[in-house]
């Protein structure tokens, strides 16, 4: 079975400061427990609708909503470039604890397809949070009603069925697609994957009827499930997800391939141990509040926490596996 997961870190015998570049400083000055002074400048970059705005919104309002912090937690848009711009505000912001942004499989993919100078090395891992995963869905009046349906069509005419997603060409939903498509016996590389700036915006696009079909995350897809736009065909969980109990998986449909999205928070390089000690404790305290668990249960996500140290070598393990990946499809740069 093809399949790539979220799975946690093994033991690990290494400190913060020996994992990938971006990690904590351990500066001399470091005199002690830290706490943010103002507000924190919390980036999605993406549109609105994806799954990075989903998770950025929804940490910061349970956050807000909590006695956990006294400060807040102003959520951003930098659309563009696949994260890039996003990517490159952050790296302007070298040392400035009161920045921060949430990630997920593009900070390696987007960079290994040559499409941004930043990679994870240039951040700091803060933690990783949840694991989402993929759907694949089409309008609601197509004809198409399941993922045998899919992907025949898809390999009837794979150069002609479009698919749109909310990553760029290399990225995280093209590599969902991709990957299950090769499973199915469909050619990876004749795809024809159109990369839209969200999850929402790739929706939309297939609600238009701009495109044939839609791979997203979980959370993004919900909505529009909901208002009846959009119907769900298969999800890349192992099992069903309980947020679309009536999905079947990828596996059910014969399809033998499973997709995980991981989901964390990052920040600038150069912050000190005191300042990730601090963002890891916040983030891992979400997770044990009620709130957190009823907004995670209703978006079909899974908790899935790995402190600065692991997300540090987590990132570096997913960078080699990816960049095998890209050069099978023939996109690694």
């Amino acid at each position: 079975m093809f399949q790539i997961t979220a799975a946690t870190a093994a033991a690990l015998t290494l400190v913060c400061a020996a994992c990938s570049g971006g990690t904590a400083s351990g500066s001399a000055d470091d005199d002690g427990p830290w706490a943010p002074t103002g507000s924190i400048e919390y980036i999605a970059p993406a549109g609105a609708g994806g799954g990075w705005d989903t998770l950025a919104r929804t940490s910061a309002n349970v956050l807000e909503g909590s006695d956990l912090i006294d400060v807040r937690l102003p959520v951003t848009n930098m659309e563009g470039g696949g994260g890039s711009i996003g990517w490159s505000h952050v790296a302007s912001k070298e040392s400035d604890p009161h920045t921060l942004f949430v990630t997920s499989p593009p900070i390696i993919l987007v960079p290994l397809s040559g499409a941004s100078p930043h990679d994870h090395t240039d951040f700091t891992p803060i933690a990783r949070l949840i694991a989402d995963y993929s759907v694949y869905g089409v309008a609601a009046d197509s004809d198409i009603q399941t993922a045998e349906d899919l992907f025949a069509e898809i390999a009837a005419d794979p150069r002609g069925f479009s698919i749109g997603g909310g990553s760029a060409v290399g990225s995280m939903d093209h590599i969902a697609i991709a990957g299950a498509a090769g499973a199915a016996g469909v050619s990876a590389a004749d795809v024809n994957y159109i990369s839209f700036e969200g999850g929402g915006e790739a929706l939309l696009a297939t609600v238009g009827g701009h495109t044939d079909a839609v791979v997203t995350d979980v959370a993004s897809a919900i909505p529009l499930v909901a208002s009846g736009d959009v119907r769900i065909v298969a999800v890349s969980s192992e099992e069903r997800v309980e947020a679309l109990p009536d999905v079947p998986t990828l596996q059910e449909s014969g399809i033998d391939f499973t997709f995980d999205i991981w989901r964390g928070v990052m920040g600038p390089a150069g912050l000190t141990d005191a300042q990730v000690a601090y963002y890891e404790q916040l983030f891992a305290d979400m997770l044990e509040l009620d709130t957190w668990a009823t907004e995670r249960d209703r978006l079909g996500w899974d908790d899935a926490y790995m402190d600065s140290a692991e997300f540090g070598v987590f990132l570096d393990e997913q960078s080699t596996q990816f960049e095998s990946i890209l050069t099978d499809i023939g996109l690694s740069s």
